[in-house]
């Protein structure tokens, strides 16, 4: 049978906590729940949905503008 060994020792690197250059460092992720990250991905969804629009808009405008000049006797 093989033997258990312990993973965390001689590892500075323990459950994402390490020590370099004698500090403490932490690499965790941040601590947010399902429900928190799908309503800032919802977020920042409608955000994204609104830039579109306008820069949309902005370019409809624009093309008008463009023809109006072509096409004006």
């Amino acid at each position: 049978m093989k033997k258990m060994t312990n993973p965390f020792i001689g590892s500075d690197n323990v459950g994402g906590l390490y020590v370099k250059d004698g500090r403490l460092r932490n690499e965790r992720r941040d601590g947010e729940t399902g429900i928190a990250e799908a309503a800032r991905h919802r977020a920042q969804m409608k955000k994204q949905y609104k830039i579109d629009q306008i820069a949309d808009g902005i370019e409809r405008a624009d093309m008008r503008k463009n023809h109006k000049d072509i096409y004006e006797f």
